[in-house]
Formats: structure tokens, sequence, C-alpha cells
């Protein structure tokens, strides 16, 4: 078997970069495991994943098996497969289900969109289903699609948050020690019974803090805390307005970067752009158009990116009310249709809330409705409460 050099990782995920590795180290190790740029003399290994998810989950206490309970309403398990999919360097991702639970992990599967999947039926127990993951990857079959491999990497379903460089130090660690014909019976996750059955000194791999695995109930929500607080770190604030640098919308967009430390908030000035690099928070803002129509174009263009597939997103709809101008009453009533909005875009997981701001002459009650403006935005981006969409909220 030829050997190949060590490095670092690519990123998991657009934007972010795994701890612990040099930007060097990113680009020459992804560019070698994906085939690509590999010196003379050197192979990078064909790599593929094999998840075990034929649990019953009896420790958590639900009826639901954990790797298919719901957190943000989508599988648990299409979060661990997300994650496996982000590296470009695995091949192919083999899941071992039930035969009671095939129809629904295919359902998960082409719903969630998830590329590159094989199923096999699990054994009746963890190491039996391991091994007819290995099998399937090991048959070389003409009409077969798998490609055998020559490292595997045993995940557990209910892991969603592995990261690439800990994957990446497994695969060298396996290049480096290999293993024997009985780690196929025995297992090597217990160093014990690797030296016993093996007589291998299997290498512990330390994994990132994340790395854990979901096992009671309360865990659901220890992920599913993890999972809003990723995804409500970029905000993008859509404008109907971008010559007046003293325009409202953006004094209430200084004052959210004020607000949110550590959050990337942009303006839209490319929404498309900006929908492609996987924001999932908008803070729309109305103020020279009459009502929701840019709202309006947002969910549009929201609808049509298919960006809510995987996380909800949330769009708050700001509307500045100079009650000077316009009667209350009047305001009030068309401001109400966002119940109507909010109720058909949560279909396609998109959650519309409405947020009012009073648009008053005095400078220091304008502060104010900013700041408690961007107060309210943070809350509900942070929680995503399904049970406020529609609601017009008042700053």
């Amino acid at each position: 078997m030829e050997s190949w050099p060590p490095g670092g990782s690519g990123p998991a995920e657009a934007g972010r970069r795994p701890r612990g590795l040099r930007g060097a180290d990113l680009a020459a190790s992804a560019s070698l495991l994906s085939g690509a740029g590999a010196e003379a003399g050197c192979s990078a290994p064909a790599v593929a994943a094999v998840l075990p998810a034929g649990g019953s989950g009896e420790r958590m206490g639900v009826p639901t098996p954990k790797q298919f309970c719901p957190i943000l309403e989508r599988p648990l398990i299409s979060y661990t497969l997300q994650a496996l999919e982000r590296v470009s360097w695995i091949k192919d991702i083999v899941v071992a289900v039930t035969g009671e639970n095939m129809e629904a992990m295919k359902c998960i599967i082409q719903r969630y969109q998830h590329k590159g999947i094989s199923l096999v039926e699990s054994g009746v127990t963890r190491h039996r289903s391991i091994f007819n993951g290995l099998k399937a990857l090991a048959e070389d079959q003409p009409n077969c699609r798998l490609s055998k491999p020559e490292v595997v990497i045993i995940h557990d379903a209910v892991r969603p948050f592995v990261e690439e460089d800990v994957l990446l130090k497994v695969v060298t660690a396996a290049k480096e020690h290999g293993c024997s014909d009985y780690d196929l019976e025995f297992g090597t996750e217990c160093l014990h019974l690797a030296l016993k059955y093996c007589h291998i000194k299997a290498k512990l791999i330390e994994g990132s803090p994340d790395l854990w695995k979901v096992t009671y109930k309360r865990d659901l929500y220890a992920a599913e805390s993890i999972i809003k607080e990723r995804i409500s770190q970029q905000i993008c604030v859509v404008m109907d307005t971008k010559e007046d640098e003293e325009h409202v919308g953006h004094r209430l967009e200084e004052m959210l970067k004020n607000e949110l430390n550590h959050v990337k908030v942009t303006s839209g000035r490319d929404i498309q752009q900006i929908i492609l690099e996987q924001c999932y928070n908008f803070v729309c803002v109305n103020v020279m158009t009459s009502d929701f129509e840019e709202t309006q174009k947002l969910l549009n263009m929201l609808e049509e990116s298919n960006l809510s597939i995987l996380y909800p997103v949330v769009v708050i709809s700001v509307q500045f009310l100079d009650y000077e101008s316009v009667p209350f009453g009047q305001k009030m009533e068309n401001l109400m249709q966002i119940r109507e909005f909010a109720k058909e875009v949560k279909k396609r997981n998109i959650l519309l809330y409405g947020l009012l701001v009073y648009y008053p002459q005095d400078e220091q009650k304008l502060q104010e409705s900013l700041r408690q403006g961007a107060t309210i935005i943070a809350a509900l981006i942070k929680e995503r409460n399904s049970g406020l969409i529609g609601q017009l909220l008042v700053a």
C-alpha cells in the first residue's frame, strides 16, 4: 500500500476554518485528499464512511429512534450526513438502517438532497451493522456505484458536529497503523480489544469538544442550541434605498453591529450572492416603498433558491411608521397582512416576523427605538421561535 503525506484539512464549511490548523495545511491536504495536486510517487487514499444507524434509542425514552428525532424540524441523522458531505475527499457514505426504517431514510435523503448516500440493512448489533456496511463497500459488483476504499471511517449517526480536521487525523492514523481482519468482527473502537484480538496498539485520536454523542433527550436540546448559535452568526440587512447614508435603515444596521458582538452584519447589495453564501438571517427594511413590497421581493428570491431546505431561514420585516403622515389605524391594518405572508412561507421553512418601529422626529426617542429593535431582532434570530411567526412586534 502506497504511503501519502499527512497534512491539514480544508474548511468544514464556507467561511469557517477548523480548529488547530494553519492555512497552508488546509490547502495542501484538501488538494491531496481530493486527488488533485498529489506529488509524484504519492497517492491519496480512497476514503469512505459507514454510519451505523440501526439503534432503537432506548436510553432516550422516546418512541422514535434518536437518529430520526427532529432538531429544528429536521432529523438528527441529516445533520450528520451534511457534516460528512462537506468533506470533499470522502467519496462514499453508507448508512446501515433497519428494514422498517429503510423507506424513512430514503425520504430523508430525497427531501434534504443528500448526495452520494447508499443504504444497507443493519445487523442485530452495532458491529454487525458496521460489518454490513463494510461488505457493501468491499463487493466489486459491475453495477455497483460504490468504489472499494483503502480507508473506511466509522462514525456514529448521532454525532452531528464532527469536524474535517478530526476526520483527517483518523484517516492519517489508519494509513500509518493499519488493522487486521479480526477488527471486522471484534471492532477497533475499544483500544483493549484491538490489542487483544489484533495485536495492534491502536492510536487514540483526540476529538474536538463538539464531537459528542446525542444519547439522552436533553442532548437534543443542547444540539439544537449549538445549531441555532452557528447559523445565527451572520445577518444580512436589505434596504429599499442605498444612496442616502443617513437613511434610518443604515442607522438600524449600525445599531445591530453595536448590539451583536461576534455576529457578521452586512448590507444586502448583492442578495443572490449572499444567498449562495448560505446566510440564514435577513432583516428587510421598508421605508421608501409601501407596506411589504421590499419584503415580498426578498421572500420570492429565497423561495426560488431552496436555501431553507436544510435550515429555517429567518426574515424580519422592519416597518418604520411615521404616524404623522399616515393614519395609524390604516397603516396597522395594512401591516397585519404579514400574518398571511408568514403562513404561506412557513410551508417552505421560512420564518417571517414583523417589527414596527415608530419614526418620530425626536432623536433620543428614535435612538431608543432602534436600540430596542436591535435587541428584538437578535432574540428572534437566536431563538427562531416559530410560535411568533406573523406577529408584529413593536419597538
